[in-house]
């Protein structure tokens, strides 16, 4: 399907019904009967979803998702040259799941100065195109640090998307500066803010939030923060944090109260779900996802979701080779070169951090797939030609079966 638009297919559901299906589909009534909704202009709700996570048969549902990825994006794998740089790790929460929190006293916080900040992106400012910015809930930061941080940056590297601020950053920003949520986000959005990144999702279920990140917005107000983005023509990303505390038909639930708030607002473009990370967390009850589980969430991610266009296999959290599984599981995204990343390194991931493009187009090449370089927001697409390596040998990658 190499002639799909790097933008991808419009008309997705009708390239769906065409494809012709593997066994492992064609024997599986779920899987059939997910598949008609689909292709029918329908969705897959709660209860089907609940089936699919309860399910044994992985494969077939990958081939779903991945025949599901092939229509809209046919061969296609989307990264960009991004950094992420963590404003503080001080927070005034202490979320049981996170490991990159810091009290102000410790010996580890930091608070990024403006000065800080720009100095953190100078060494990439030639090669990246975004900067990822999320950081803790700083005690005495209000709108006016981020208004001062956004306009800094764009007047030192006007031609840099700034993605930055989670949901319950916002509502915390607002809060502190006594503005509602709106006016927060449009002050925001006139110092530079381009897109906020959708991370603090975790599962939009408020006992479940209550067990793992007492204190931070409830299920509703994730949503509706992203909905009043979403009104101010914002994009943004979704998450979803698995393998904490949650049963299966409550990551169900999540993905049905996303679908129908992109019902509503439209402007999620991307989802990205990641397990649970437990290093140095107090969580010892945690499930823990597999590596079949991270892919099976991927999956099904791809399935339920109709309405959001891209699922991002996340790198920085299940490392290179579970994210090639992904590309061929449903997900047609990797994120980007990154850089420099915290948070899920402080919670004991060991993905790199000096990858560039070619290796991410290698990576993406070597499972057959096609690199194409994209912006923050999906509207710019080249299709990205690898350059030969160093040492002039290109060899192939021993693919497993």
């Amino acid at each position: 399907m190499t002639d799909v638009p790097l933008s991808g297919n419009e008309d997705w559901r009708k390239v769906l019904k065409e494809l012709p299906l593997p066994l492992s589909v064609q024997k599986d009534q779920l899987l059939i009967e997910c598949l008609d909704s689909i292709t029918n202009g329908g969705y897959v709700d709660i209860e089907k979803g609940v089936e699919l996570f309860e399910s044994t048969n992985i494969s077939g549902i990958s081939a779903l998702a991945d025949l599901i990825k092939q229509s809209r994006f046919g061969e296609h794998v989307y990264f960009n040259d991004n950094l992420h740089v963590n404003t503080t790790n001080i927070c005034v929460l202490a979320c049981r799941f996170c490991a990159f929190r810091k009290g102000p006293r410790h010996n580890d916080a930091y608070a990024l100065s403006i000065e800080e900040y720009l100095h953190r992106i100078e060494p990439f400012s030639e090669i990246i195109d975004e900067v990822h910015s999320v950081g803790g809930l700083h005690p005495t930061w209000t709108v006016n640090y981020y208004e001062d941080l956004y306009r800094a940056a764009k007047e030192t590297y006007p031609n840099i998307h700034i993605k930055s601020l989670t949901a319950v950053e916002v509502k915390h920003i607002s809060s502190r500066s006594g503005i509602s949520v709106k006016e927060t986000l449009s002050r925001l959005k006139s110092a530079g803010l381009d897109s906020l990144p959708g991370g603090g999702a975790e599962i939009l279920v408020d006992s479940v939030r209550d067990r793992i990140c007492r204190g931070k917005e409830s299920s509703d107000e994730y949503l509706k923060i992203h909905e009043i983005a979403h009104g101010l023509d914002i994009k943004t990303n979704c998450t979803m944090l698995f393998g904490t505390v949650e049963t299966l038909r409550e990551r169900a639930i999540h993905l049905s109260k996303l679908r129908n708030q992109q019902n509503r607002s439209k402007g999620f473009q991307c989802f990205v779900p990641y397990p649970f990370l437990p290093d140095k967390t107090r969580l010892p009850e945690a499930q823990l996802a597999s590596m079949n589980e991270i892919i099976r969430v991927i999956a099904i991610s791809r399935i339920m979701l109709d309405n959001i266009p891209h699922i991002k296999a996340y790198r920085m959290n299940i490392g290179s080779h579970v994210a090639s599984i992904a590309l061929n599981s449903g997900a047609d995204d990797i994120d980007g070169t990154v850089n420099h990343e915290e948070i899920m390194h402080e919670a004991g991931s060991s993905a790199r951090l000096d990858s560039d493009s070619n290796e991410l187009a290698r990576l993406i090449e070597d499972i057959d797939l096609v690199p194409v370089k994209r912006n923050t927001t999906y509207t710019d697409f080249t299709r990205y030609k690898r350059k030969p390596d160093k040492n002039g040998i290109n060899l192939p990658v021993a693919q497993s079966v």
